[in-house]
């Protein structure tokens, strides 16, 4: 196998400079409907349970529907996006999650619900990555770092207000406007996208049908596996044959990308010491943050009686702080360094949840809680922006979208194993039966969370002051 290093792509000729608050408002508008959806439900479920006479799997569903094609296919939409051009599976993505978004507010049965949200999850998946490289490419050098940050920000308001988004529709409105709210959105999205961003492409032109097949299905074995593993058992036949299934398929991704003269994810990403390194950072960020949030979400409404709207409203100090820290971590990234950011916002990440962990009780006041909540969205602040100026730092401009899409992958996955792990703990030591029983499940799996981040901090030191790309595969073949 020949490798060359990728000439860098020349200059777009009569590409017009688009204002910088509208490329934000074309990449971000989209990406901050799909991180909204990706919470927005969980505080619905008991009214759509009621409504739809949904059972307790009807309402799992209701979640990893969107999740799983979410996940599983998010390498998948890069690497097209790089053959048929981003803007176009972009906009193809919005159009099919506010089509799906329509068919959610208008169904009247469970099936009907989850096929739409599973469709949803399809589209999101060609949203999500290709936002980032869209931004990267219609920005100048000087001002991607800063932009990175706002389109973070945008993207923790998402995760934000979710929660609360979803409390106050379901009791101020009806539940399914939580999804009708995404179409005008959508509409508005797409004139956007289609107006503002400019066409581009990565450096391969032939698609790889192989390729696409063994890493969708095996990414989407392995995370079904993982979500199931709490419920169904870990030793249980279902979920071994998910895990093993889903395994052997990706070392089979990875043997064929390995041969590949065309290969959708070029091996040669991660002779980067910065794009390895901080994907491992990105896998226990997400696993140990989100793991533990998702804990912590039903401690205030099981413990303490509160309801979703409340408890949304309770966590704001934690999610809201990145839609602020995030801007200013990009508009300072340069000059304190990536590296910096990153290792600090993990060492304040693992310090909060490590607070959380050792104080929480049945009793435990909102006032000894709020302070390590604010600590902790500070540390997500500090490390959205970085890690994505860092992976699209550590390749070539032409390798941006599925730089982007691999690290967006490791993230959800990251998100899938944190959850599934924190609940089997939480799952072996407590229980859902009493205050007492839920804190006592609750307590280890936190303190396994802030090991987990932790972890990740001290791989953050290794992280290179200044990432650069690698050579890469020949893509001319």
């Amino acid at each position: 196998m020949t490798t060359t290093a990728v000439r860098p792509a020349p200059p777009s000729r009569g590409r017009a400079t688009r204002p910088l608050a509208a490329v934000l408002a074309a990449v971000g508008i989209p990406t901050f409907m799909v991180t909204l959806d990706n919470l927005v439900v969980s505080t619905a479920l008991p009214v759509i349970r009621t409504d739809l006479n949904a059972s307790l799997t009807d309402l799992q569903w209701f979640v990893n529907a969107y999740t799983l094609p979410f996940a599983a296919f998010l390498l998948t939409a890069a690497a097209l996006g790089d053959r048929i051009g981003r803007r176009r599976m972009f906009l193809f993505g919005i159009t099919v999650f506010t089509l799906a978004s329509a068919a959610a507010g208008l169904a009247t049965e469970s099936w009907q619900l989850t096929a739409a949200r599973a469709i949803q999850g399809l589209g999101g998946a060609a949203v999500a990555p290709l936002a980032l490289t869209l931004l990267a490419q219609a920005v100048p050098d000087r001002m991607r770092t800063a932009a990175v940050g706002i389109w973070g920000g945008i993207s923790g308001l998402g995760v934000a207000v979710g929660p609360v988004v979803g409390g106050a529709v379901v009791e101020g409105l009806d539940w399914h406007w939580i999804f009708w709210l995404n179409v005008p959105v959508g509409v508005v999205a797409i004139v956007l996208a289609a107006t503002v961003l400019d066409e581009s492409r990565g450096g391969a032109r032939r698609l790889d049908p192989l390729g696409l097949v063994l890493s969708a299905a095996g990414m989407l074995l392995l995370i079904w596996g993982v979500v199931d593993g709490p419920d169904h058992g870990w030793s249980s036949a279902r979920v071994l044959t998910m895990l093993i299934a889903g395994g052997v398929l990706i070392v089979a991704f990875v043997a064929w990308q390995a041969r590949n003269r065309t290969p959708m994810l070029p091996l040669s990403l991660f002779r980067s010491r910065g794009f390895s390194l901080v994907n491992i950072v990105t896998l226990t960020f997400s696993a140990g943050t989100f793991g533990a949030v998702f804990l912590l979400a039903q401690f205030f409404q099981v413990v303490q009686g509160l309801s979703p709207l409340g408890s949304g409203l309770r966590t704001l100090p934690w999610t809201m702080a990145p839609m602020v820290v995030a801007p200013l971590a990009g508009l300072f990234g340069d000059r304190i360094g990536q590296r910096n950011l990153i290792f600090a916002g993990q060492v304040l990440l693992a310090g909060a949840i490590l607070w959380i962990g050792v104080t929480t009780s049945a009793t435990v006041s909102y006032g000894d809680l709020v302070i390590a909540f604010v600590m902790a969205g500070v540390g997500m602040g500090l490390t959205f922006a970085p890690i994505s100026t860092m992976a699209l730092a550590s390749v070539t401009e032409q390798q941006r979208g599925v730089a982007s899409g691999a690290n967006n992958t490791i993230r959800e996955l990251g998100v899938a194993v944190g959850v599934a792990a924190l609940a089997s703990i939480f799952s072996s030591y407590g229980n859902y039966a009493t205050h007492e029983g839920f804190v006592d499940g609750l307590r280890p799996a936190v303190l396994v969370g802030a090991a987990i981040v932790a972890a990740g901090a001290m791989v953050a030191l290794w992280l290179p002051r200044r990432a650069t790309p690698a050579a890469v595969e020949s893509i001319d073949a």
